[in-house]
């Protein structure tokens, strides 16, 4: 077994997904201003309060996006590379070009988030659980994507398809934008 395998780093980017996750949602959740008294918000909040409230000293809250949770998440997803780059023997000057593909990362994981909240609105639609309050916080982050999609596409007698062209839509961009972003970011470190 190498020294960069197995469960350990397995378990470390895990950590640091499931955290920057959260911090993502706590950027959304503020930036489509959702229920701050739902129990899930609160929830997030709480538990982003500890690394937010110190960066908010250096980096304010503009409009509704806190801009304090944006950057920690670009910098625990960095904190992953760095650690890789530090096990590894990669020069401090070289880590630092990771920063933008953090902030892909987070790209892509806001593409996820999107993808996934609008199907799981989809799916409680369908059992009748639309009025739970998960589902109506992920109704209020998923609802500034799918509003363009909404005024475009009219219902066809009682069934919207917007979100399915929505979803349609997130597919394309993860499978035919993101890479060519993604090679000019990976561009950066090579």
């Amino acid at each position: 077994m190498n020294a960069l395998g197995g469960t350990p780093i397995y378990l470390l980017s895990l950590i640091v997904q499931i955290c920057s996750f959260i911090l993502l949602l706590r950027v959304l959740l503020q930036l489509v201003q959702a229920d701050f008294f739902n129990p899930v918000s609160q929830t997030i909040f709480k538990l982003c309060a500890p690394v937010v409230e110190p960066l908010n000293k250096v980096f304010p809250t503009i409009g509704t996006l806190n801009l304090a949770a944006l950057m920690a998440a670009i910098l625990i997803r960095w904190a992953f590379y760095l650690v890789m780059g530090l096990v590894t023997g990669v020069n401090l000057v070289d880590i630092l070009l990771y920063i933008p593909i953090a902030a892909f990362d987070l790209l892509y994981a806001l593409i996820e988030i999107y993808f996934w909240g609008i199907f799981i609105l989809a799916i409680s639609s369908w059992v009748g659980t639309t009025g739970h309050p998960s589902v109506r916080l992920v109704g209020q982050i998923t609802e500034p994507y799918l509003r363009p999609f909404r005024r475009l596409i009219p219902p066809i007698g009682m069934m919207d398809i917007s979100p399915m062209i929505a979803i349609i839509s997130l597919i394309v961009i993860r499978n035919k934008v993101l890479p060519i972003i993604g090679g000019a970011v990976q561009s950066l470190v090579s």
